[in-house]
Order: C-alpha cells, then sequence, then structure tokens
C-alpha cells in the first residue's frame, strides 16, 4: 500500500533537515509520493524562503537589488553541498532563479504568485536530485503536467474536479518516488495560482485523493496534535485519534498543525491522515479519520481559541418579527464583498460574528453606517473585543452535559460569557468571551476536561 507523505518548511529547512527526511523516506518502503514545501526557517530570527522570494518580486520590479535573489541562490545552494551534488546537476535550479523576473504575467497578483509557488517547485525539483543522487529512483512532478488544475484566482486558487481524473491518469514506475511541489496548481489559463494558506497540505490531500492512496503522513514539527495550545498549556494532552469534522472545527478556531481546507479533498477520498514529526519519525503521532465507526473516548477532544472576530450587535424591539432583515443585512454584506461566521439571535437582538482579517477601518465605517440606514436599529455597536472559545468533540453527542460543564467553569471562575452557540453537528460549542479573558478560558476548560488525562 502506498502513502503520501508530507514534510512541510522547518522540515526542509537546510541540509541536516533534508537529511532527516531522506531516512523516513528511505525507512518505509510505501512511501512513494513524496509533497515538500519551500525551505522555512533554520533559526528564530530566520527568514522562509517564500518571504524571499516575495522580496524577490518586489526587488526585481522597483529597485533592481539583488539581495533576495542572492540569498535565495545560497538556502538551495547550501542543500545542494550539503549532499555533494554536481554543478551541472543543481544548474537547472539556479537558472530558474535567475530567470524568474524575465517571465510575463497578465496582472501583478499572477506575478507574485509565479514567484511565490518557486519556493515549492524548486524545492521539490532539489529533493528529486538528492534522492535520486541517493540511489533512488526519484522523479520531480511538474503540477502543470499533472494536470494539477486550480481555479482562476491568483493567491487564493481552490482546485478543480479534473484535477483527479487527471491524476488518476498519471503514469509511473511503480518503484519510483514521485515528488510533488506543495501550495499550487496551474489556472486553465495556464498561470500558477497559490492556495492560500496551508497549501502544502492541501497539495497532499488532492495528491492522496487523485492517486487512490488512504494514507497521507504529514510530516511536522511537533509529534502530536494536542488538546490545546502548548503555548497556552504546559505539556497538554496528545490526541491519538479524532474524526476529520473535530479536526475541521478545531482548525476553524486556531489549530495549526494542519489546514482545515486540506481536510476536504481527504474527506471526499476517504484518506487517512497521520500527523507525525520529522524530528521524532517513530512517535505514532494522531490519526486523523473518518467519522463512521469512530468511537469517542472522552467527551472532549480539544479546546482552542482564536482573537481574529470581531462582532456587529444590533437591538431593537420586535426585531424577529421583521420580514427579510436577514436578507437586507445580507444584501449589505454582499455589497461590501464581507462573508459572515454566525449570526446568533434573540427576540430583539442580533449579532453577526466576523473574521476581521477581511476588514479596515473605513470598511467599519462604511458598513455601520449602511446598516443604520437601512434597519434604523435602536441600538448598534461595533465590538472590536472578541474572541471565540471552541470546544469540540464527537463524544458530546451522547454527553450533552459537556457544554453546559465548559460554560459553568467559566462562570464558576468569573470569566463573562456573551455568546453560546452549538453547533449543528453538536460536536461542538462555540463560546464568545473578550480577548483578555480566551487564554485564561481555555486554561479553566482544559483543566476541568483534562487535567489527569494523560492522552486524549
Amino acid at each position: 500500500m502506498k502513502k503520501v507523505v508530507k514534510f512541510g518548511g522547518s522540515s526542509l529547512a537546510d541540509g541536516r533537515q533534508y537529511q532527516k527526511v531522506v531516512d523516513i523516506i528511505k525507512s518505509d518502503s510505501e512511501r512513494k509520493v513524496v509533497v515538500v514545501s519551500a525551505p522555512g526557517k533554520r533559526f528564530d530570527d530566520d527568514i522562509k524562503v517564500t518571504d524571499l522570494l516575495i522580496q524577490y518580486a518586489q526587488e526585481s520590479q522597483q529597485t533592481g537589488s539583488q539581495t533576495a535573489q542572492t540569498e535565495i541562490i545560497a538556502r538551495y545552494q547550501a542543500i545542494s553541498d550539503y549532499f555533494q551534488l554536481d554543478a551541472a546537476i543543481f544548474a537547472p535550479i539556479l537558472d530558474t532563479i535567475l530567470a524568474l523576473p524575465d517571465q510575463k504575467f497578465i496582472d501583478p497578483d499572477y506575478r507574485l504568485a509565479y514567484f511565490k509557488a518557486h519556493g515549492e517547485k524548486l524545492n521539490a525539483m532539489l529533493m528529486a536530485m538528492v534522492l535520486q543522487k541517493l540511489g533512488l529512483p526519484a522523479r520531480f512532478i511538474d503540477p502543470a503536467q499533472a494536470g494539477l488544475i486550480v481555479s482562476d484566482n491568483a493567491n487564493s486558487a481552490t482546485v478543480l474536479p479534473e484535477t483527479y481524473t487527471n491524476l488518476a491518469q498519471l503514469k509511473y514506475d511503480e518503484e519510483e518516488v514521485l515528488v510533488f511541489p506543495g501550495f499550487f496548481g496551474i489556472t486553465p489559463n495556464e498561470q500558477i495560482a497559490t492556495f492560500a494558506r496551508g497549501g502544502s497540505d492541501i497539495t497532499g490531500s488532492i495528491v492522496a485523493r487523485g492517486l487512490g492512496i488512504s494514507v497521507y503522513e504529514n510530516f511536522t514539527d511537533v509529534s502530536s496534535i494536542y488538546v490545546a495550545n502548548p503555548k497556552i498549556i504546559d505539556h497538554p494532552a496528545p490526541i491519538a485519534e479524532m474524526t476529520y469534522r473535530e479536526m475541521r472545527e478545531l482548525s476553524y478556531a486556531g489549530f495549526s498543525v494542519f489546514n482545515d481546507e486540506a481536510i476536504i479533498p481527504a474527506i471526499e477520498g476517504e484518506v487517512t491522515i497521520n500527523v507525525k514529526n520529522t524530528n521524532d519519525p517513530q512517535a505514532p503521532g494522531t490519526m486523523i479519520v473518518p467519522e463512521d465507526g469512530f468511537q469517542p473516548q472522552y467527551p472532549i477532544t480539544g479546546v482552542t481559541s482564536s482573537n481574529h472576530f470581531s462582532a456587529l450587535y444590533l437591538h431593537r424591539y420586535l426585531l424577529n418579527q421583521e420580514v427579510g432583515l436577514t436578507l437586507k443585512l445580507l444584501q449589505i454584506f454582499y455589497k461590501y464583498g464581507i462573508s459572515y461566521e454566525h449570526m446568533p439571535s434573540g427576540i430583539d437582538d442580533l449579532t453577526i460574528i466576523f473574521d476581521n482579517r477581511q476588514f479596515n477601518q473605513t470598511t467599519i465605517e462604511q458598513l455601520c453606517q449602511e446598516v443604520q440606514e437601512v434597519l434604523h436599529p435602536d441600538t448598534l455597536k461595533w465590538i472590536d473585543d472578541y474572541s471565540i472559545i471552541m470546544v469540540v468533540g464527537e463524544g458530546m453527542l451522547r454527553q450533552s452535559k459537556a457544554a453546559s460543564e465548559a460554560i459553568s467553569v467559566l462562570s464558576q471562575k468569573g470569566i463573562p460569557v456573551n455568546m453560546i452557540n452549538q453547533g449543528a453537528s453538536q460536536i461542538s460549542t462555540m463560546i464568545g468571551t473578550s480577548r483578555a479573558d480566551a487564554d485564561q478560558a481555555v486554561i479553566d476548560i482544559y483543566h476541568h476536561f483534562f487535567k489527569n488525562r494523560k492522552e486524549a
């Protein structure tokens, strides 16, 4: 049984990390499909290659400086030198870096996407070279040649259905190691376009589904997904196994180990995901599996928080009796190109919660003014001080008191709750707090449910 194995930027930051990746690939003959990110940070104050490529795009167009170009070449050259690749073998990577500014682009967005995508593309080329040097039959797979087709959105693309048909027809030798670059695909107009974020995770899921591979190992710099953020909780319990939808819910509100959008191709292809640690590859990691047949051991699988939310609060008597009120609101949001996250309501009150990363101050002011003019609320407030706590677990379906316990814990600790929303799937409860209380809320809920648990 073949496996898709993806390595993140920290796993590929330099030659030493590269060697760990090579050892992982060689240690399991089923690891025949490799997806790579661009080289990440080698130390805390280092610069990711993707950021250097963005700098290169700017410098080559504005100042003519070669600072970023020189540094990018040095990063790939250092890995090549670690494995003692001949200059002639490395030459295509050098030539590609030098030629990046010479391409023609339909607009600035596609120019930026083209530069950014080459962090992964060059690293996949280099990984194939290294594996070949070490005696493994490896081949670089260009997304254009493989038919990884994405939507016509330069820096926020989504995969198109024909990708899966194309990948299913990919010809390869059973003994080959195929090396795919993550993060990008090709539009129907043959332009490079990148995924919005976590792009290499997304590519790994797409490739696994497209090639009909049921196991996707995602190597990162942590040994498990934990029930809470280790930056908030010291040594939180690891999660041995969780479902797709638990991962989606937790990723939405702060879990950053695995991209929430990357789950979707895996769900569609019924691909089991195993999150593992490049620096401790023998650790079992966390399995992300389908819901069917899953038996939760505990009511709660994880708790997390996120501060990138704001809310619009409206109050007016008999608000609930106005026909078409929601339609009017949605038309205003559509006008400004704004999506909302949640809309909890009462008889006379309505709160609309937004991802505040889509706003600037001007948009906020214009939006509030138009809502006031159209709906005439007695009270209208924009609330910036807003955090969302997500309490998630398949076990909540069986133990309904888990949600009330979480809320009770916060009440006992004196943490004000300004919104409670039960997910339709009944495996999650969303709790709104102030930003100042968010970390303490996570700590208190964690200690109530997980303090004496070694594993979730």
